[in-house]
């Protein structure tokens, strides 16, 4: 049973993961160099469980007892009693490495050590170990203390006795656990790689504006936000090296070619929210521009960006990334899709969705929308996801 559990990263993902396992009633130790780094996360977590319970979401011996299982730490020696310990630090495979190593020299022979990694290998980080059996990836998505899905990921060296504590650990703490493949993007962000960049494709070749396209998705396709808003939300700059890494990583595949509009975008510095002007414009008094209304032009842009939703989730399956059941999960409860994309093909029909993607081949010619092998096979004999 873990009941020790050391965070190491005191930024937004560190920080939500601390809160997270506090809940829980495990004893948290948040680690970071920089104390105000540390400073920060706990006044943030203050004002988080101050306004829950304004909001009569916990009470107040709930908030002094979250508050009270969290240490704030300056020594990674400091989480040597630690049953498990959960890195969220930057994306970068050398510096993971190194405090992997010092991290191994200090804590038990027992202690799991994991990754919130979300595209790093997982095989490669555990490769540092000298136990590399006890490495594994558990991903959480943000903000981690609302959002449902937690990624588990087993590197080939991982335990078969790691990965099941793990699983038990994370669902102990409230969590939808899926269980996927160590390749890169792992399920969420393989899977939803068309949302942004044939929303792009569709704007590149003038089909419709970024407003349009948007409107589509929201208004036909049910999403709370279109892919233009949410690369906006979530920053072009992270959203581009995301759609860069899996490219290389996929050895140039083309299904997930990253897009020169929002590389310029990026290179602009017209990053979103956060630098006030991205693909549409922040500044106070801005006018957002009105989408077209043409419903057939609306449906044609739904359709295309689901279909190809579809076909990458259906090739996750039929790669084994993932059971059917855990990609579902995964795009539902990690990134609010309105449903699974394999229910959706069961809904639309498997033959037509081989269909539409077939006229895309045809009218392209172009490997990007070849159609998944599992959808061909399940269409010819008749069979649907569930």
């Amino acid at each position: 049973m873990i009941k020790k559990v050391g965070i190491i990263g005191a930024g937004t993902m560190g920080s939500g993961i601390a809160q997270v396992a506090s809940t829980a009633d495990c004893k948290v130790k948040l680690f970071d160099l920089n104390q105000n780094a540390l400073d920060k996360a706990k006044a943030s977590l203050e004002k988080i469980m101050t306004r829950l319970v304004e909001k009569g979401r916990v009470t107040s011996e709930d908030k002094n007892r979250i508050q009270n299982n969290i240490s704030y730490v300056n020594s990674l020696k400091e989480l040597s009693d630690s049953d498990m310990t959960i890195e969220a630090i930057v994306e970068n495979l050398d510096i993971k490495k190194r405090v992997f190593q010092e991290l191994e020299s200090y804590v038990s022979a027992d202690c799991i050590i994991a990754s919130n990694t979300s595209s790093l290998s997982i095989a490669s980080i555990a490769s540092s170990l000298d136990k590399p059996e006890r490495c594994v990836g558990i991903h959480f998505f943000n903000p981690a203390p609302l959002m449902k899905l937690v990624e588990v990921i087993p590197a080939i060296q991982t335990s078969v006795d790691v990965l099941k504590i793990s699983e038990e650990t994370i669902k102990s703490w409230k969590k939808v656990v899926a269980v996927a493949k160590d390749t890169p993007g792992f399920i969420v962000n393989r899977v939803a790689r068309p949302f942004y960049g044939e929303a792009l494709r569709i704007y590149e070749e003038g089909i419709a504006d970024f407003a349009t396209i948007d409107h589509a998705m929201k208004t036909l396709g049910g999403f709370r936000m279109g892919p233009f808003e949410l690369m906006d939300f979530i920053g072009n700059d992270v959203n581009y090296t995301v759609t860069e890494t899996v490219f290389t990583a996929f050895y140039f595949d083309p299904r997930y070619k990253p897009a020169f509009t929002q590389k310029r975008f990026a290179e602009a510095g017209y990053l979103g929210r956060k630098s006030g002007r991205g693909y549409y414009n922040y500044a106070e008094g801005a006018v957002k521009p009105e989408p077209k209304t043409d419903v057939k032009l609306l449906e044609s842009i739904k359709n295309r960006i689901i279909v190809m939703l579809i076909n990458e989730a259906a090739d996750a399956l039929f790669l084994n990334i993932a059971s059917a059941e855990d990609i579902d999960n995964a795009m539902t409860k990690g990134v609010n899709y309105p449903k699974g994309l394999l229910t959706w093909a069961d809904e639309l029909g498997i033959g037509a969705c081989v269909n539409a993607l077939d006229a895309l081949y045809e009218e392209y010619r172009e490997d990007r929308y070849r159609c998944s092998p599992l959808l061909r096979r399940m269409d010819r004999e008749n069979k649907i996801f569930f």
